[in-house]
């Protein structure tokens, strides 16, 4: 068929839809050259006409044309509105697998609408007239057979990107007069909403847009004007000629406008041009909370998150139990349908067969026959009112279950969470409404609302974004689904979004948190030794005290949102918690809170290490759910995405019988008082070589002693993994007091120039009072390495787990840990696989970088018998097993140092104090460009084949001493030290 032909049998046609619909679409799949759904799926399981009809339950069909992956395509007769057709196909769309396009026809044109997830929805129209044209003829070709074609490069995404860097600069203009930050986002946020109220057709005529036009003409009429709008949207009235709607709902809680000036009002107008209709609640407040208030950029719980990562929280705590609960609802709902179905049947039937009844010879078997036929109609008729009122009663009580289901966000933000999950218990809903509606029962109004969110923020501005977001996102799913608006008022009060502290109330004690079914968030991200930086002392204190017990000192602050939710579980005030922590909590001090809910709760799916983005940073994290230990409707257990038998509170898993709960394992008494972390410094102490040498060679003080007394080379994570620096640092001990500290007079006057006022002012903060000492100078660590010859050093964090030799008068920063042994044995069974396993598995990480930590990664890791570190190496000097280890330590330990500094490309000068380690110098500049290059992390990235066999035969060497074959898979080799671990602490008890 040809256009002109099609449109010649079109044009006049006079047909209703249901007379036309299917030949009028047969013949448009001739015009396209595609398949007819009778001819491309003749079983109609993916293309067919009545998508719906053909249900057992007799629906009325969801769409008159459906194509799998493609479109839903609903027809109305001629003249009619599309408006009407699209809005009933939105309706279904959720029953019709959510299709990437809504086609809605009324014979003489076509109207095509874009609908996939998270992009920005764009319509094309066309007239029977236009078919004539290739290219609007290409857009159904492509409807039918290339529908990605069609697909728009805009995310919502990228529209509110876009819309948040042009309200910045407003907001930046406002700011700079003088105008309160506070009141300054308020302002905005009012001026957002009337962008999408305009878009979206609740405020009339681009009434909007043209008062800024208008205002652009006459500036000092702009306040007057957004006055009286705003007035007139906060209980409803008139603007002029023109009806404005009730708003309300607290944003527009007064007539608040501030003066604009021209260049502001353009700025407004060029935002004002943009499809606000589109704009994406799930990342705006975050967008705009940057935009709009940089200095509050970095303020805790202000972390943009995107979309698909917080489903990967509200998919299990919220989305699949209340599925799974629909599931078993509806089969209930399904059972009593058919159960009154088939009594109407057989009333049907009984009707039928006594009209083919011979009429009864006698009154008495007349009366027989009525009476027998009466009784079974009447049971019937009892059947079918019973079974149909269970179902609806099963249906409602669903539905009201959803319509009190209680979401919790702690930590809310701008409203991201409370957002994704609104929209996703609207979802379900409607999914149970449409096929409530299949299985025979009348639909309903949607219900589910914005007050079924609760929210604390402690950040005015971010809690007034998070109501602006779960508004927007109201409006926006009813729209899109093809239903009015909630009005008087338009924006129902969400002041069960509290603008509060979500730890302490306002006198001090623990904060209660709302009952809800679910508790979901991203609490804020705060590492442990950050605490009194961030938080303040008084605070800090206050916390430590309240939560003794139930949250280590130690503990980042996100634990604090985990005990709290594992609390309201455990009493019942929750049914599952899912929130996003640091991927520190799998360990340390932080893993004391997963304990404790492993314990007493049960952990159900975790992601132990997911990428995520706080403040335009990437880190690292991990996504934590649990729930009460009897569960919930949806059974199993997963993590990172696989189905396991059980989650550890280290975010491991057992599957098939397999996994080894490495969180038994306990801190032994024999490793003790061997492990350190290095020294803290707690201000500039660091100098460069070339600065500490001068002061080296000065005559002695006055107090007859040498700079050397008080000068040391000092060492830090990154000497071991890439080059030494040459850095040295002043350090006067951890007793001597200022008085003799100020003898040394080059170094004290540099510590009290460049230390001495950043540790004053942070006198208050708790810190050390003794300025010209280092914070931390750890004398139980060099108690532990005296008469050592030399110690091994591991960084704390590194993508390696590499272990180095260090010289006992070097200063180990902080980012080192130190372990007080000499002896080849030790260091090589640290350096093996077997450590390695543990370490990994024990310890946290940072970002991708594993942690190693005195404390969980080297006080429980079992040696092998006999060779334990609280054995001196003299006493197994003889045994085979410590040569054989130690041979091979010291052949890995001296390759490395020969390919780091090969001879030719360096020299070795004694330093200016006897006794200290030689400085190893490049022999030039072009051995200089080589050394550069020549790091221990550069040598494992690499890993040459020499290096690798040298850790074969160490690693076959340390299983030896076990007593293990070489190769036993990690989770055997980590099964077998757990358990060494295990009984050595029983028997240590």
């Amino acid at each position: 068929m040809t256009p002109e032909q099609f449109i010649a049998k079109w044009k006049n046609a006079s047909l209703n839809e249901s007379q036309a619909a299917q030949e009028h679409f047969i013949d448009l799949c001739r015009l396209l050259g595609e398949p007819t759904p009778g001819e491309a799926d003749p079983g109609g399981e993916w293309f067919c006409f009545e998508k719906g009809a053909t249900m057992t339950t007799g629906g009325e069909g969801w769409a008159d044309v459906w194509k799998r992956g493609h479109f839903g395509w609903e027809y109305k007769g001629k003249k009619k509105s599309l408006d009407d057709a699209l809005d009933q196909l939105k309706r279904y769309a959720l029953a019709l697998e959510n299709p990437p396009l809504l086609i809605v026809c009324n014979l003489d044109h076509f109207r095509i609408v874009t609908n996939w997830t998270n992009a920005v929805s764009h319509r094309h129209d066309l007239t029977l007239e236009d078919l004539r044209e290739p290219t609007k003829l290409r857009l159904l070709k492509w409807a039918f057979s290339e529908p990605e074609r069609l697909r728009p490069g805009l995310t919502r995404r990228t529209v509110t990107e876009i819309a948040a860097g042009k309200f910045a600069a407003l907001a930046r203009d406002l700011r700079a007069k003088g105008h309160a930050p506070d009141m300054v986002a308020h302002f905005i946020n009012r001026l957002i909403f009337c962008m999408f109220a305009e878009d979206i057709g609740l405020l009339p005529g681009t009434m909007f847009t043209r008062m800024l036009e208008a205002a652009k003409r006459q500036p000092a009429q702009f306040e007057p004007m957004a006055r009286q709008l705003f007035d007139a949207m906060r209980t409803g009235g008139m603007v002029g000629f023109e009806t404005i709607a009730w708003f309300n709902g607290g944003l527009f809680d007064d007539d608040l406008a501030l003066v604009l000036s021209r260049p502001e009002i353009e700025l407004a107008l060029d935002a004002a041009a943009m499809d606000w209709s589109e704009i994406d609640p799930s990342v705006m407040g975050t967008l705009f909370e940057r935009g709009l208030d940089p200095d509050k950029r970095s303020q805790l719980g202000a972390h943009y998150t995107d979309r698909e990562k917080i489903m990967q929280i509200i998919e299990p705590v919220i989305a699949r139990p209340l599925r799974a609960e629909w599931e078993a609802v509806r089969a209930k709902i399904a059972d009593a349908m058919s159960r009154a179905k088939a009594a109407a049947d057989a009333s049907e039937k009984l009707t039928k067969e006594a009209q083919l009844l011979p009429i009864p010879t006698s009154r008495m078997e007349h009366a027989k026959a009525t009476g027998s036929m009466k009784a079974a109609l009447t049971r019937n008729s009892r059947t079918i009112t019973r079974e149909r009122n269970r179902a609806d009663t099963l249906f409602r009580g669903f539905l009201e279950r959803l319509r009190t289901f209680k979401v919790l966000d702690p930590a809310c933000g701008s409203g991201n969470f409370l957002y994704l999950a609104l929209q996703t218990l609207k979802d379900l809903e409607l999914q149970a409404m449409i096929e409530a509606e299949a299985l025979g029962l009348p639909r309903e109004f949607p219900g589910v609302g914005p007050e079924q969110l609760l929210g604390i923020e402690i950040n005015p501005y971010a809690a007034e974004l998070a109501r602006v977001s779960v508004w927007i996102g109201e409006i926006q799913w009813m729209q899109r689904h093809g239903f009015s608006v909630s009005k008087n008022p338009i924006l129902r009060p969400l002041d069960t979004i509290a603008c509060r502290d979500a730890l302490f109330d306002v006198d001090g004690s623990d904060a209660d948190w709302p009952v809800a079914e679910a508790i979901v968030g991203n609490p804020p991200f705060l590492g442990g030794k950050l605490l009194r930086d961030g938080l303040g002392d008084s605070y800090v204190d206050r916390m430590f005290a309240t939560f003794r017990g139930r949250v280590p000192a130690e503990a980042d602050l996100v634990c604090y949102w985990f005990a709290k939710a594992g609390e309201q579980v455990e009493v019942g005030g929750a049914g599952a918690v899912g929130m996003v922590a640091t991927n520190s909590i799998r360990g340390g001090a932080n893993r004391k809170v997963l304990d404790r809910i492993a314990t007493t709760q049960r952990l159900y799916e975790a992601w132990a290490d997911e990428a995520w983005v706080v403040d335009g940073a990437s880190v690292r994290v991990s996504l934590v759910a649990f729930t009460t230990k009897a569960g919930m409707p949806c059974s199993g257990a997963r993590l990172n995405g696989e189905e396991v038998e059980e989650i550890y509170s280290d975010l491991t898993a057992r599957r098939a019988g397999r996994g080894v709960d490495l969180t038994k394992a306990s801190r032994l008494p024999e490793n003790g008082g061997i492990a350190f972390m290095g020294d803290t410094k707690g201000g500039a102490f660091d100098i460069p070589g070339d600065l500490a040498r001068p002061w080296l060679r000065m005559p002695a003080n006055p107090n007859g002693r040498y700079n050397a007394d008080v000068l040391r080379p000092w060492a830090n994570g990154l000497d071991v993994t890439r080059r030494p620096r040459d850095m040295w640092i002043i350090d006067f001990g951890w007793e001597m007091n200022e008085t003799e500290a100020a003898f040394f007079e080059e170094p004290y006057r540099y510590a009290s120039s460049h230390v001495r006022p950043a540790r004053v002012a942070r006198q208050a903060k708790g810190y050390a009072k003794a300025w010209w000492r280092h914070e931390r100078p750890r004398p139980e660590m060099w108690r532990a390495l005296e008469g050592c010859e030399r110690a091994a050093v591991t960084p704390r964090v590194a993508k390696h787990r590499l272990f180095a030799w260090h010289a006992p008068m070097v200063v180990p920063d902080s980012q080192l840990i130190v372990i007080a042994r000499s002896d080849d044995t030790t260091f090589g069974i640290l350096q093996s696989r077997i450590h390695e396993m543990w370490a990994l598995r024990l310890g946290t990480s940072l970002e991708d970088r594993p942690r190693y930590t005195p404390s969980t990664t080297f006080e429980t890791f079992p040696f092998p018998e006999g060779l334990t570190p609280n054995i001196s190496s003299a006493d197994y000097r003889n045994d085979p097993r410590a040569r054989r280890i130690a041979d091979a330590a010291r052949r890995l330990n001296e390759w490395r140092e020969a390919w780091l500094n090969p001879t030719d490309l360096v020299v070795r000068v004694p330093e200016v104090v006897p006794g200290y380690p030689d400085r190893i110098l490049p022999v030039d500049e072009a051995a200089a460009k080589e050394l550069r290059k020549r790091t221990l992390t550069n040598l494992y990235n690499q890993r040459p084949a020499w290096l690798d066999n040298a850790h074969r035969a160490l690693d076959e060497a340390v299983a030896a001493a076990y007593g293990w074959p070489a190769d036993l898979d990690e989770e055997e080799v980590l099964r077998r030290l757990l358990e060494l671990n295990r009984q050595r602490a029983a028997a240590q008890e």
